[in-house]
């Protein structure tokens, strides 16, 4: 864990007590905590969440996960008050897409309030508890002193462990792709198989670039397909570790080099390749980064500094979803738009539906815009300069 991590601190048995706190999402340690048990109902967790008092757990590990579940369902529950009408003007769809945001959010705030606390390096003091120091260090980093941290961030990092044991099934590379804690997993398989088979620009570029690699998967696609050479861009460090490992397990570390960087690297490319979030929103957890992009910061970014860094002739791959659009979140006429101011035209694009369950879930409050979401390969050129 980073040195700088803060302290929680409360009171048990009537003596005070303190212990370094961990938050992956990045919140403060909660002022107002109780020590819970066996005994304590979901109703009671929902009564004092709700107050933002945090529970610290000293039962049986497995209750521990039951009273986190029954309360999930409890904050499922539809809200006794009906939601606000959009306002005059506002998408329906965009309305509710912001409604089951704030929910989520609430939902998780509430959720990481159910506390364990451990020992030196992870080890729990709970009856019935695994071992999860592996999952832990993975996840978080080694720590030799007590902590605190959530049920859920835990549940989490031992699903993230287990995920990258099994890895991903990627039929594009006859291999599997295992995600480490915090890097988007493969899972939705359409933009690797867009980037596995739109035709290569000619001649077959002996460089590319993939900007925001991740766990490395389009990068290894692109040298499967022949790319001699690759750089890989990535400011997280464990992106940067995750995509190293599954190069290393594909045989093709040699022909991809790494490199921490926003964006784009300081070179030119005939091909470059980026497949940003495709929703703007604040991302609630290091995981959801991928998804949602502030602002557009990444997809424009991408646009505004593509041409600059394509050799004479390249092509700039943009896949993008268009839920956003869908969701009322960014006019079609928006993206062409900046395209457009970036001085790029569009040379083809390739289009893919999608395959995961939501998009045949009539019970999604946004399953008219997930129906009709498309997964686009845009290829991008620079301009013709006036002559």
């Amino acid at each position: 864990m980073h040195t700088d991590t803060p302290t929680l601190h409360w009171t048990e048995d009537g003596q005070p007590h303190e212990a370094r706190w961990h938050s992956e999402a990045g919140l403060p340690p909660p002022k107002r905590v109780v020590v819970v048990d066996d005994q304590t109902h979901a109703d009671t967790a929902l009564r004092l969440t709700s107050e933002g008092t945090a529970l610290l757990w000293r039962g049986d590990y497995h209750n521990a996960r039951q009273l986190l579940a029954a309360l999930g369902r409890r904050l499922d529950r539809p809200p006794r008050k009906p939601s606000p009408p959009p306002a005059p003007g506002t998408d329906p769809l965009a309305h509710a897409f912001h409604l089951q945001r704030k929910a989520q959010a609430e939902k998780a705030r509430r959720l990481n309030l159910v506390l364990l606390p451990f020992e030196a390096h992870y080890a729990l003091p709970l009856r019935r508890a695994p071992e999860v120091r592996t999952a832990c260090e993975e996840a978080f980093g080694p720590c030799e002193t007590p902590c605190v941290l959530s049920l859920r961030e835990l549940l989490g990092a031992i699903g993230a462990h287990e995920w990258r044991l099994k890895g991903v099934e990627v039929p594009a590379l006859g291999a599997r792709i295992h995600a480490h804690y915090g890097v988007f997993s493969p899972v939705r398989g359409e933009y690797v198989d867009l980037v596995a088979n739109t035709p290569l620009p000619s001649p077959a570029p002996e460089l590319a670039f993939d900007l925001g690699t991740g766990t490395g998967v389009l990068a290894a696609v692109l040298a499967r397909r022949g790319v001699h050479r690759l750089v890989a861009t990535d400011t997280s460090p464990r992106a940067l570790a995750c995509a190293r490992d599954n190069l290393q397990r594909l045989g093709l570390a040699e022909r991809v080099k790494l490199i921490d960087a926003d964006l784009f690297p300081d070179a030119r490319a005939p091909l470059i390749v980026c497949n940003p979030p495709w929703l703007p929103g604040r991302a609630h957890s290091p995981l959801e980064q991928a998804v949602y992009d502030p602002d557009h910061r990444m997809l424009r970014a991408f646009l505004a500094g593509l041409k600059a860094h394509l050799t004479p002739g390249g092509e700039g791959w943009l896949i993008l979803s268009n839920l956003a659009e869908h969701l009322g979140l960014r006019p079609r006429a928006q993206l062409l738009g900046w395209i457009a101011e970036a001085g790029l035209s569009v040379a083809g694009r390739h289009d893919i539906r999608p395959r995961h369950p939501k998009a045949a879930d009539p019970s999604d409050p946004l399953f008219r815009a997930r129906r009709s979401e498309v997964t686009s390969l845009w290829r991008l050129q620079p301009m013709a300069e006036p002559h």
